[in-house]
């Protein structure tokens, strides 16, 4: 893998994380549209790259910063975990549909999604 890409990857990573950090966002919201844009890759691909990219170090990382702050309780621990139980079934099930449709459906339909959620986000 040439150097240029490595480091691009590893920027994107930390972009994200940053992002994780502030606003909870991460994955779909910015690695996957760098690495569909930026890189090339297909939107699967970038889907399940993203997936990869955030197993362990955004979650762990990010929430204990949160939780050493004071700004979440050993209860909201506990939710956000149950949380994550919904999020692992939830991930298993959508890779699943993601891989069964075209890639153009799937672009369209993240487009959509963000969309959307700008629109929310922008008139609330």
């Amino acid at each position: 893998m040439e150097p240029f890409k490595i480091l691009f990857l590893a920027l994107s990573g930390i972009l994200a994380g940053v992002l994780a950090g502030m606003f909870g966002i991460g994955g779909g919201i910015v690695l996957v549209p760098i690495l569909v844009l930026g890189l090339g890759y297909s939107q699967h691909t970038a889907s399940g790259m993203s997936l990869v990219a955030l197993l362990l170090p955004v979650g762990i990382l990010g929430a204990v910063q949160y939780f050493k702050a004071g700004k979440i309780s050993p209860e909201q621990v506990k939710l956000g975990l149950i949380i994550s139980l919904g999020m692992f079934a939830g991930a298993y099930f959508g890779s699943r549909l993601a891989v069964a449709m075209p890639v153009e459906n799937l672009r369209r339909g993240f487009a959509v999604l963000l969309g959307a959620v700008a629109l929310k986000m922008w008139f609330s």
